[in-house]
């Protein structure tokens, strides 16, 4: 996915409240042995961009000044209560090192388990996103997670995937082991019982005259 951006020489709190007055989102580039950059982009364009999952996951062509960097979006400020674009950060990838990268989970084949077909299970999605390990080159857009074999009562762990190639979890993820999704009977509440009506209360016999 490309990005086309500009660099920025104006700084400091009121540049870049004017700027994003014009149309335009503030942002920085950092990392490799290049130093840090600050730039410019067009709102609108980020604003849709931020949209697609493949923007938060994915090795990004950056351009600047005519020129292609290899990057990955590592943070961005949103307005509190506008659809406003405050601040991106990248952060530039090299195709020898290995990265650190939170992968979107997609979950199939849900509705053809014998949990949710024939024992009518509800499948709950814990985590929705993965750390990983890789080179750039090696990075999924996403991690497939087959529901097929889910049984009721159990849950699919990360180490029960399987992975691209090139691919690993991170070190505590290995460790811990989470569970991404798992199948289980939704409780029926029974109806409680209706008390039955009271028995009018008899009347006292009048006395004769």
């Amino acid at each position: 996915m490309k990005v086309v951006a500009f660099e920025r020489s104006v700084q400091g709190t009121g540049a870049s409240r004017r700027l994003r007055n014009s149309g335009k989102t503030p942002g920085i580039v950092y990392g490799s042995k290049d130093s840090a950059l600050v730039i410019e982009l067009d709102h609108n364009a980020l604003f849709h961009a931020l949209r697609k999952e493949a923007f938060h996951s994915s090795i990004l062509d950056l351009e600047i000044g005519g020129k292609i960097q290899k990057v990955l979006l590592r943070d961005y400020q949103m307005h509190p209560f506008k659809p406003l674009v405050l601040h991106i950060d990248f952060q530039r990838v090299s195709a020898t090192e290995k990265v650190h990268m939170r992968v979107p989970l997609h979950f199939t084949n849900a509705d053809t388990s014998a949990a949710v077909k024939l024992q009518g299970a509800v499948i709950s999605h814990i985590m929705t996103e993965l750390e990983v390990y890789c080179l750039p080159a090696d990075l999924p857009e996403f991690i497939d997670v087959d529901l097929a074999k889910i049984e009721v009562g159990h849950g699919i762990h990360a180490k029960d995937i399987a992975l691209p190639k090139g691919v690993t979890l991170v070190m505590h993820v290995e460790q811990e082991n989470p569970v991404l999704a798992n199948a289980r009977i939704p409780a029926v509440k029974t109806a409680e019982p209706t008390a039955a009506p009271a028995a009018p209360a008899a009347e006292a016999p009048k006395d004769k005259a």
